[in-house]
């Protein structure tokens, strides 16, 4: 048996302790845990707020009970305290966190619809190509570039708007020129509102799209540029 003061083995019909001499009861004491495991959940107990605070409270049960063998009473009880007190730091960081990922959305979204937009451009050219340079109707040039051009109508839309099918309209002042007498600074697609074989001017352009920081923008000579709404007025809408 081992004696309940020093923790020494003793014969188990020994009387006192061979070592510190002290008097052994008849019922033998647990032996010490002597590579006693530290408890997972008294660690895993660091987390934060109310899972923090609950599997502190398992990981002191779990402690109690194991006899000895399990460890981390002073880790459950951390957690249990620092758990509530993180509360504040968690809500700060998610305070910083949730506006950078709002704006990284949305940067994604600008993104997507320039390539989008891109891509329309370069549609137009292969359109123009086989139709003696002219660009596609104003009144139907969304129907004409997915037959003509294999534009899917995916193409069409931005992904910072809420509805579709086409997010985007065609400069009116184009109607009556081709890729080689517009001005290559001249605006040939825009953002607009939902709609389908849309044109029209600086009226009908959004930035909505974008929370109100600007739009999309596609010129005659086929580069896209997102314009901010500051600089919107400076856009060259007609060739004179």
């Amino acid at each position: 048996m081992y004696c309940q003061k020093c923790g020494t083995k003793n014969p188990d019909n020994a009387q006192v302790c061979n070592t510190c001499g002290s008097a052994l009861t008849s019922a033998p004491a647990q032996a010490p845990a002597l590579n006693a495991k530290t408890s997972g959940l008294a660690i895993t107990c660091l987390m934060t707020a109310i899972p923090a605070i609950i599997l502190g409270i398992v990981s002191l049960v779990k402690i109690d009970k194991s006899s000895g063998q399990l460890t981390g009473r002073g880790l459950a009880i951390a957690g249990i305290v620092i758990g509530p007190a993180s509360l504040p730091v968690v809500a700060l960081l998610m305070g910083i966190l949730m506006p950078a990922l709002a704006r990284t959305r949305q940067l994604a979204f600008r993104i997507t619809c320039g390539t989008n937009m891109s891509g329309l451009g370069k549609a137009m050219m292969i359109y123009s190509n086989d139709y003696d340079d002219k660009f596609p109707t104003i009144s139907k040039w969304c129907d004409l570039l997915i037959e003509h051009a294999e534009i899917s109508p995916l193409h069409l839309q931005c992904k910072g708007a809420t509805e579709g099918p086409c997010n985007y309209a065609m400069n009116e002042n184009i109607d009556k020129l081709n890729i080689n007498s517009a001005p290559p600074d001249m605006v040939l697609l825009f953002e607009t509102y939902p709609g389908w074989n849309q044109s029209g001017g600086p009226e009908i352009l959004t930035t909505d799209n974008h929370q109100g920081d600007g739009c999309n923008v596609l010129f005659v000579d086929g580069h896209v540029e997102f314009v901010r709404t500051h600089n919107l007025n400076n856009l060259r809408w007609k060739p004179d």
